[in-house]
């Protein structure tokens, strides 16, 4: 038996390295370039951020999510589990470490499920860092439900050609390729009818109508996009895995991408969590430090206790995947991790503004930006309410319902059962009185 909550000396060093680098070479650029991230970096940026990678790659830390024969290192998604809590406090972390969402999905599938030519032409420069990539799944009609979508691709001699919308397709504006997601045999079901595609971004046909954007960003300047593929020819080449297979490619794609999230989600967290405790022993009222006050308190120990809870939860979840190697065998905790996450988020993030008072409101201040995260967190890779399904679904299969009038709980009768069970016993120590 293995029980274990300790990471090896050798890979704490490297966490530990992590930790002082985002701190004091990455985090600098989320004020320097905010919201900037997924633009292709011109010249003055490359000189910031090119050394930044290169010194990553030789600590060999980047791409930790594949594999040594993608350019990664294989860590297994506990050890990714860990780094990604560092890489969450930074929006640019993941650019720098080879990581990003949501290129770091769209790699991996295109490892597990890519042709030869489409690794050489996609995917060693998405793990380069020279290009960015869009996932083009979701519908306005349907949302994240494949059972409704209605972008066709359609047979055209050797070749397909795909029609249909796409809604909040996120970095389409910067991205070099999209994966799209389409309806092939329409007769087959969801499961078995849709196949993906490859579709480099200048293919005629690909027509991107608005960006949308989040909160209180400017209309028109958003970053997830509403597309209409009108007549977009692509040739054979372009199908990734086999026709009929995008429902299981898009499996692989979200269940390591939901635990990134999370740990990711976590680290955020923790920076709100430390913000709110320097706050708390920082800010004096008439009588004391704000440290001093038992509501704020309450917030420290609450959110503390979620956080801890939270996260090693994620870790289990993580060190599962690991074990088994094989997503559906985690599928329910992976959903069940997929629902907390927001509310984690959400509650440390506004007990800190709270605790910060009129400042912890402003744009000042990182706080309001975290709510609105913890918004599309619930929102992004599937809804909350999604999810809680496909969990009480799985759980439900462990349990059987029960045959007669009162349930296995009720007292009266466990009680008459004991007595049954233990008679003769207790007819003796009856007679020995």
């Amino acid at each position: 038996m293995a029980w274990d909550f300790e990471t090896e000396p050798e890979f704490q060093a490297k966490l530990d390295w992590a930790d002082t680098f985002v701190r004091e070479e990455v985090e600098p650029l989320d004020l320097l370039w905010h919201g900037l991230q997924f633009t292709p970096p011109d010249a003055e940026k490359r000189k910031i951020i090119d050394p930044l990678k290169d010194e990553v790659r030789r600590r060999r830390l980047w791409a930790a999510h594949l594999g040594p024969e993608l350019g990664g290192e294989g860590y297994g998604q506990l050890k990714l589990a860990l780094l990604n809590e560092i890489l969450g406090r930074s929006e640019w972390a993941p650019i720098i470490f080879g990581c990003q969402a949501p290129d770091t999905g769209n790699a991996e599938i295109i490892a597990h499920y890519g042709t030869d030519e489409q690794k050489e032409r996609y995917l060693r420069p998405l793990l380069d860092g020279e290009i960015f990539s869009c996932y083009s799944m979701t519908e306005p009609q349907a949302g994240a439900d494949p059972a409704l979508f209605e972008t066709r691709a359609e047979r055209d001699g050797d070749g397909w050609v795909i029609n249909g919308w796409k809604f909040f397709s996120s970095n389409a504006r910067t991205a070099s390729f999209f994966i799209v997601m389409a309806v092939t045999d329409p007769d087959a079901g969801p499961y078995e009818g849709m196949s993906m595609f490859l579709v480099p971004a200048d293919t005629p046909g690909i027509n991107i109508e608005r960006n949308v954007g989040l909160g209180d960003e400017p209309v028109g300047d958003g970053a997830h996009a509403l597309i209409h593929y009108d007549n977009v020819q692509v040739g054979p080449e372009a199908l990734l895995g086999g026709p009929g297979q995008a429902f299981a490619i898009a499996q692989t794609r979200l269940g390591g991408g939901r635990v990134h999230h999370a740990m990711r989600t976590i680290g955020l967290a923790r920076k709100a969590l430390d913000m709110m405790c320097e706050r708390a022993l920082s800010r004096r009222t008439r009588d004391g430090v704000l440290a001093d006050k038992q509501f704020v308190q309450g917030y420290i120990a609450d959110s503390y206790a979620q956080l801890t809870q939270f996260r090693l939860f994620v870790l289990y979840v993580a060190w599962s995947i690991d074990k088994h190697n094989d997503y559906r065998k985690v599928r329910k905790d992976i959903a069940a991790v997929k629902i907390v996450m927001p509310q984690v988020l959400h509650d440390i993030a506004q007990r800190a503004a709270q605790v910060h008072g009129a400042l912890g409101m402003s744009n000042e201040m990182p706080f309001q930006r975290m709510l609105l995260g913890a918004g599309v967190m619930g929102m992004a890779d599937g809804p909350t309410e999604v999810h809680k399904v496909t969990v009480a679904r799985q759980v439900l299969r462990g349990h059987q319902p029960t045959e007669g009038l009162w349930p296995t709980g009720h007292l009266p009768s466990r009680t008459e059962a004991a007595r049954a069970k233990y008679a003769a016993h207790l007819y003796r120590e009856v007679g020995n009185l």
